[in-house]
């Protein structure tokens, strides 16, 4: 598997696999951008791409290098000035289709500029912006189409002797999605952005992404992934970290688990959990630590052993467990806040 180097963060290869999200400011407008890479960064994505549709999106390029730290990748679409102008202005990877912008000789230009500069490029096959002879050929968006034409764009760049390459073939469909993306496997060694285009918004967007990314990373399939999702892009980081962190390729510092609650819990879980979380949510554990929160006399103790830290909550009293041994009975009143001292040590419990 080849590996490329986005800004210091390695795609393919091994590498771990990273999460990706789209600021949706104005690129131009400096400040906003600067301000949501920034918030992208601090709930963990590894990577953020902006979108540059004109030459004040290019030129911002400059500063928001400068005002942010991680690697950034510039999205260009039919000039291929833009791509040019992002390079010069320090981007760290250029997201575009070798066959929408122009001639040969202009896929050359950039591929020369991307390989001097040691900038890799993302082949970004979307279902909605096929070549009308691939919808001609495949009778619309297949996963064939995709896979067929993000071929013929890598090509473009071999044949331009660039190599510093990352493919995604994106459809709305998952299992669209999923069959370009082994079709483009079996056949090329490059590394693969996954994601689900226009997948929506909320739990729709996130099953679709969670399907379709968890069944390709299961078959060892995809280097980097961005969950789409309508909105507020912080979400997207939370999703894919948590899809990683699902399918094992993550290991979470701090995992809250919980019950579903059923009629036999006597305690109102969410605000256990509610409180749980915002009490530590700044901390940072030495080590990954779980947490679990349940909610009756069933599996509660049981499961709340398993985790290094639980709690099984009853009506008005719950059960402490620290490493699998009971600790303490406590009012539910309370049991959050003392909960969370014992995870972070800062009071030592006894029956």
């Amino acid at each position: 598997m080849k590996q490329i180097s986005i800004g210091g963060t390695l795609i393919g290869g091994g590498a771990p696999i990273s999460v990706q999200s789209m600021t949706n400011t104005d690129t131009a407008n400096i400040d906003a951008t600067a301000a949501q890479i920034n918030s992208l960064a601090a709930v963990g994505a590894d990577i953020v791409r902006v979108a540059v549709p004109n030459a004040a999106a290019a030129n911002a390029i400059r500063e928001l290098k400068q005002l942010t730290s991680v690697p950034l990748v510039a999205d260009i679409h039919f000039d291929y000035r833009l791509a040019l102008s992002v390079i010069e202005n320090g981007v760290d990877k250029v997201r575009l289709n070798p066959g929408n912008i122009g001639s040969a000789a202009n896929v050359r230009r950039v591929a020369d500029a991307a390989k001097a500069a040691g900038v890799p490029i993302r082949v970004g096959i979307n279902s909605g912006s096929l070549e009308k002879r691939i919808l001609a050929e495949y009778g619309g968006v297949t996963a064939e189409a995709l896979a067929d034409s993000a071929a013929g764009h890598v090509r473009l760049l071999e044949d331009a002797g660039f190599g510093d390459i990352c493919v995604s073939m994106k459809s709305g469909d998952v299992n669209t999605t999923i069959a370009a993306n082994r079709l483009f496997r079996d056949k090329f060694d490059y590394p693969l952005h996954l994601g689900v285009t226009a997948a929506g918004s909320g739990v729709p967007a996130i099953a679709k992404a969670a399907v379709a990314l968890g069944r390709l990373l299961a078959d060892d399939i995809g280097d980097t992934i961005r969950v789409s999702i309508t909105g507020d892009p912080t979400q997207e980081v939370a999703a894919g970290i948590a899809i990683l962190e699902a399918a094992g390729l993550r290991v979470p510092r701090l995992e809250l688990i919980s019950c579903p609650t059923c009629g036999r819990c006597k305690a109102n879980l969410e605000n256990v959990i509610s409180e749980v979380r915002a009490a530590l949510k700044n901390y940072a554990p030495p080590k990954p630590i779980k947490i679990a929160v349940m909610g009756c006399e069933v599996n509660g103790p049981g499961e709340a052993k398993e985790a290094d830290f639980g709690i099984a909550c009853g009506r008005d009293k719950g059960v402490l467990f620290a490493k699998g041994d009971l600790m303490t009975k406590v009012d539910m009143t309370s049991a959050a806040k003392t909960l969370c001292a014992l995870i972070v040590g800062k009071q030592h419990l006894t029956i």
